[in-house]
């Protein structure tokens, strides 16, 4: 019995070993090269194998000079407007919905998740709210505050996320939803791919409902006030 427990053990710690040296090459790995496909591209597309429906994964890697710098910012003022100061949680942020979550029991749950942490999930992570993947979730978000520049986090984050049904990137969206390049995008069409995030597969950016012009108008106001295109090169960067 002994001699199987210390087997088990032993197995477990070099699966470990393996996972953190994995990971973190993997990490490593993406910090230069562009990403070619991820978990959840995969889940959708079984998702569409069992409901009969017809293929689609439209994706178009874009370096960020590519994409307007419209659409960063409508992003950061829609999704996480201390993008730029955190290292990838916003503490104030998870209390609020802490809070809310405790207060609204039952109902539907509030989220805090940094643009660095669906960053991570998007592109290392299955979809789903359990206590493992969240722990997951924390750890490639670590790891790609640590090794990746601002600039790359947001470089991915525009190139993987999900912005429609079967539609993933800036470039895809783009193309899509306003028949153009991600480069020529305004400042409004910004804005409404932004509005649509929280729920790219029920909600248009070409064909937006009234809740959606509601959050575009409310991302547009909130793009003013940051006064400009934010500057994604960290500050130790722009100093070499």
């Amino acid at each position: 019995m002994k001699e199987v427990l210390k087997k088990i053990v032993s197995f477990c710690w070099k699966a470990l070993l393996v996972f953190f040296v994995v990971s973190i090459l993997s990490v490593l790995l993406f910090r230069w090269i562009p990403i070619p496909f991820t978990p959840l591209m995969g889940i959708r597309l079984i998702e569409q194998l069992v409901e009969g429906k017809s293929l689609k994964c439209s994706k178009d890697w874009e370096p960020i000079e590519n994409i307007s710098p419209n659409l960063p910012l409508a992003v950061v003022c829609s999704e996480d407007q201390l993008f730029m100061e955190h290292h990838g949680f916003d503490l104030k942020a998870i209390e609020k919905a802490m809070a809310y979550n405790k207060k609204k029991k039952g109902k539907k749950i509030r989220g805090a998740s940094t643009i660095s942490q669906q960053t991570a999930k998007n592109v290392f992570l299955w979809q789903g709210r359990s206590w493992v993947r969240k722990g997951l979730e924390v750890y490639f978000t670590g790891l790609i505050e640590f090794m990746w520049s601002k600039e790359r986090i947001m470089e991915v984050y525009l190139n993987v996320i999900e912005m429609g049904d079967g539609v993933y990137g800036a470039q895809a969206a783009a193309k899509a939803n306003f028949k153009k390049d991600a480069k020529k995008l305004s400042q409004s069409e910004s804005a409404l791919i932004a509005a649509t995030l929280p729920n790219p597969r029920k909600w248009s950016a070409s064909a937006p409902s009234k809740y959606v012009q509601k959050r575009k108008n409310w991302i547009l106001r909130q793009m003013n006030y940051h006064g400009g295109a934010i500057e994604l090169e960290p500050e130790e960067e722009e100093e070499n």
